[in-house]
């Protein structure tokens, strides 16, 4: 969703928890995760900050199921359409396609890459959660890469989490370069260098 195409203000009686966290999601995909603020969400919504306060004990708790949120949609469009996939290369190439696609239809920036960066060095529940979506996300990478390996089009001797790190590295770069050097150039280097990374794992290198 494109933190530029907020809709009105709810009236109290529809703004439950759901289009709080839909519109705090909005909010932090352009400012970040520390640039919520019960106060100016609550009058976003159309509520009082009890209100919003009934339904989330503290900012933190907020901050943590909008960061939720992030996850569940990142891999609703990313890992759930992929599944569809033969397994093996089919499904990891699905896997990366998805995710530059993540990259396009994201123009705010991804919330779970930029809470990476607010939080990798400030230890608590959020780095916590960080960590936790991370470690899941590349667990679903490698698993896809070992099921590579398995049909034999992988080598053997692949390190799955290893491969899984590189695939991520491909991504954050091209994260990076679409909003400073244009989403087509950077998807496009971004494939590139992961049929390089391929091509060398492949058994026939």
């Amino acid at each position: 969703m494109s933190p530029a195409t907020f809709p009105a203000p709810l009236g109290k009686g529809a703004a439950t928890r759901d289009v709080i966290i839909e519109r705090a999601y909005g909010i932090a995909c352009s400012a970040g995760l520390e640039g919520l603020s019960i106060g100016p969400l609550a009058q976003a919504v159309g509520m009082s900050k009890s209100g919003v306060f009934a339904h989330f004990g503290s900012r933190e708790d907020l901050q943590l199921a909008v960061l939720d949120a992030a996850g569940a949609r990142f891999l609703e469009a990313v890992l759930v359409p992929s599944l569809k996939a033969r397994r093996g290369l089919p499904r990891l190439r699905a896997i990366v396609d998805a995710w530059f696609d993540w990259v396009r239809d994201n123009d705010g920036g991804c919330l779970l890459i930029a809470a990476a960066a607010e939080y990798d060095d400030r230890p608590g529940p959020l780095r916590d959660r960080v960590v936790q979506h991370e470690t899941r996300w590349r667990s679903d990478v490698a698993r896809a890469i070992g099921l590579a390996i398995d049909s034999g089009e992988l080598r053997a001797d692949t390190d799955a989490a290893q491969f899984a790190f590189e695939i991520y590295a491909v991504a954050i770069a091209v994260n990076h370069d679409a909003g400073l050097y244009g989403l087509e150039t950077a998807v496009a280097r971004g494939r590139r260098l992961f049929e390089r990374l391929l091509a060398s794992y492949s058994p026939t290198a």
